[in-house]
């Protein structure tokens, strides 16, 4: 699909559809708009930032909204001079109330592509249907979901583990994967030492994947047999 100037189309859930191609009415390429969810540090939110100050890019940080507040990512945003929200759940009555009202925080600045850059918290319907999400994650995907992957993956005695980039649908860590890169797991890594080799990775992979999602979408066929995504 095509994004037009002024306006932001919802994805079809399970379907296909692209995030990007943003078109001005004369035919000109616009700036991918991101609304960037975090949950702590906000290094690869700092990658994002320092990635959109290339016009080249394609793509600029028009929000950032976290789960908590008084955060690092917080601060780098606002240093930045980009707008802020936070929604919090144990301000919310339950957890469709949560979805809600971040399903609303992140509308009210259309963005064309929402990043979850070490957000911590599950999406449900209400957020996923509504708006094209990706996220990264620390393992090799469909390996090792959830919070604790490096633990898991070095419990389990892995010699290669990796990230992976894949957009977000209601499941843990279950959406189509966008791209995937290994890192080896040395003999004297403990969780530490392989979650800040595996982050080095990370950030790069992910930066460049949502640059080049922004500059040209995706190819999206989801299906019983067919996951798969292609970045253009």
């Amino acid at each position: 699909m095509d994004y037009r100037a002024g306006s932001v189309e919802s994805p079809t859930p399970g379907g296909a559809g692209s995030p990007a191609r943003t078109t001005a009415a004369g035919g000109g390429t616009l700036t991918a708009r991101l609304v960037v969810l975090v949950s702590g540090e906000g290094t690869t939110l700092q990658a994002l930032l320092d990635a959109c100050a290339d016009p080249a890019y394609g793509a600029a940080v028009v929000a950032v909204g976290a789960d908590r507040a008084g955060i690092r990512a917080l601060e780098r945003a606002r240093k930045a001079g980009v707008a802020t929200f936070v929604v919090r759940l144990e301000d919310c009555v339950d957890r469709a109330e949560f979805d809600r009202r971040t399903a609303a925080a992140i509308a009210d600045h259309e963005p064309h592509l929402v990043v979850c850059a070490g957000y911590m918290r599950l999406l449900g319907a209400d957020v996923v249907q509504r708006f094209h999400i990706v996220n990264t994650h620390p393992a090799l995907l469909p390996a090792f979901p959830g919070a604790h992957a490096v633990r898991d993956a070095l419990a389990y005695g892995v010699k290669v583990s990796g990230v992976s980039v894949h957009v977000v649908d209601e499941g843990l860590d279950t959406g189509p994967l966008l791209a995937q890169a290994a890192v080896p797991v040395l003999d004297d890594d403990d969780e530490r030492s392989l979650h800040r080799r595996i982050q080095a990775v990370e950030r790069d992979l992910y930066v460049e994947v949502v640059g080049r999602i922004a500059r040209a979408g995706w190819d999206r066929t989801v299906g019983s047999v067919n996951r798969k995504v292609v970045c253009r």
